[in-house]
């Protein structure tokens, strides 16, 4: 089993009132809810709390793109990632991912991604998700019923440009580009795995399966729900005739862990109760724009989640709720075991994505579910699959290869060295 430490980096102070006052926590959330100075910590904070993921043994740190929200507060992934590349030397980098279809040109994903990868030393996962509705329609003005084909161009351009060894032209319907030479190239050869970050949509099964990549199913209604969508994505991959390899399926899970279950409802109840009334109060009129989504993808996703009178259903959800249905694995470390050994076989997939600080949660009580988890619960799972080959995982360089941040000017030895050779360059410049 891989484990991959999933941050959401969520704005950790919305007014207690926010679900009854505000429409949505996304796309047209009032700006004056934010303050750039708690921003500012908890950008910190959050970034503290993945470094030390790495310290703690996970095989991945992952973080994501979202828009306009108080949920995920990262437009930008990469940035976040090229902190972590410094700062972290274990762990690989799970970029879930780039919203390739709202780059224009979708080259700078290539150019990124390949920074990345080369910077930390090819530990880089590239994620391509489609985005969501609220990112790309509502935020970003994309036309719904073009997102796809839009998509599936990005994705061509971009493989096209980290593997192909000359200069090519790019005559696309959405980008056309004259010269396409990519400086740098990645580290990964012929490119670093590429993940699809998916919600349930048939059409993105089909898309990992033709092209075998790595499907990672992001939902936060837990593994009981994910069972529907788990099959439909095996089903998908029998049909293209491909292996039931469990690593070519991702899947995220909340998890938290305490001394007792009892303890674990002390300590977590009131941020589960804060992720899931506040940061994901989303209107209903932003999830699926007409055209986002085809027929098929709407009844796999949404049927189940929404009542009739249009209403999510996990509204007036308790603990005890979250925890029987599967929303949140939680409890002693003896409970999470048998929970998360369930939902790995369950839904037969190699990767998991856990989501350790949620919603409200304070940096003391997310150290403490990741360092009980890290130390009582994820050796117990490592051998889930024996005897699969996992083909979507960073092929990074050796250590002794690897270059160690700050390393270059510990010597001062080194700076006069470097000087002394940059000089009589500068001087036949200067000529």
């Amino acid at each position: 089993m891989k484990f991959t430490w999933f941050h959401l980096m969520p704005y950790r102070f919305l007014p207690d009132d926010f679900k009854r006052k505000y429409r949505s926590v996304w796309v047209d959330i009032p700006r004056d809810l934010y303050d750039p100075r708690v921003g500012h910590k908890l950008y910190n904070e959050y970034l503290d709390e993945l470094e030390f993921a790495d310290k703690m043994g996970f095989d991945g740190l992952g973080v994501n793109e979202h828009h306009q929200n108080g949920y995920g507060l990262m437009p930008s992934p990469n940035i976040m990632a090229g902190a972590l590349a410094r700062r972290t030397k274990n762990a690989n980098l799970v970029v879930l991912g780039n919203s390739i279809a709202l780059y224009n040109p979708p080259i700078r994903v290539a150019e990124e991604f390949a920074m990345l990868d080369v910077l930390s030393g090819g530990r880089l996962v590239a994620g391509f998700p489609l985005g969501t509705s609220m990112d790309t329609v509502f935020c970003y003005g994309e036309v719904p019923a073009t997102l796809r084909e839009k998509y599936r161009e990005a994705h061509d351009l971009i493989v096209r440009a980290w593997t192909e060894p000359k200069p090519f032209a790019f005559n696309g319907r959405f980008t056309k580009l004259r010269y396409v030479n990519l400086w740098p190239r990645p580290l990964q050869q012929p490119h670093p795995p590429i993940w699809v970050p998916g919600g349930g949509s048939v059409e993105t099964w089909d898309f990992c399966a033709e092209h075998g990549y790595q499907y990672s199913f992001l939902s936060y209604f837990g593994y009981k729900a994910a069972k529907k969508v788990a099959d439909g994505y095996w089903e998908a991959m029998a049909r293209w005739g491909r292996d039931f390899n469990p690593y070519s399926l991702g899947f995220a899970q909340v998890v938290a862990v305490a001394e007792t279950d009892n303890q674990a409802e002390r300590d977590y109840a009131a941020h589960m109760d804060y992720f899931y009334n506040r940061c994901l109060h989303v209107h209903i009129g932003f999830v699926d724009a007409p055209g986002y989504r085809s027929p098929a993808s709407i009844r796999a996703s949404l049927v189940g989640q929404i009542n009739k009178q249009g209403r999510w259903l996990r509204e007036g959800l308790t603990w005890k709720d979250f925890v029987e249905q599967g929303y949140i694995i939680a409890g002693s470390p003896r409970t999470v075991r048998d929970g998360l050994r369930e939902a790995i076989k369950s839904l037969r997939c190699g990767h998991l994505m856990l989501l350790f600080q949620i919603g409200s949660m304070p940096p003391e009580l997310v150290r403490k579910s990741t360092e009980m988890f890290a130390r009582e619960v994820m050796p117990h799972l490592r051998d889930m699959w024996p005897g699969y080959e996992d083909r979507w995982w960073p092929k990074r360089l050796p250590a002794d290869e690897m270059a160690v941040p700050g390393s270059t000017y510990a010597d001062p030895s080194n700076l006069m060295a470097d000087e002394n050779k940059a000089t009589p360059r500068a001087n036949e410049a200067s000529k």
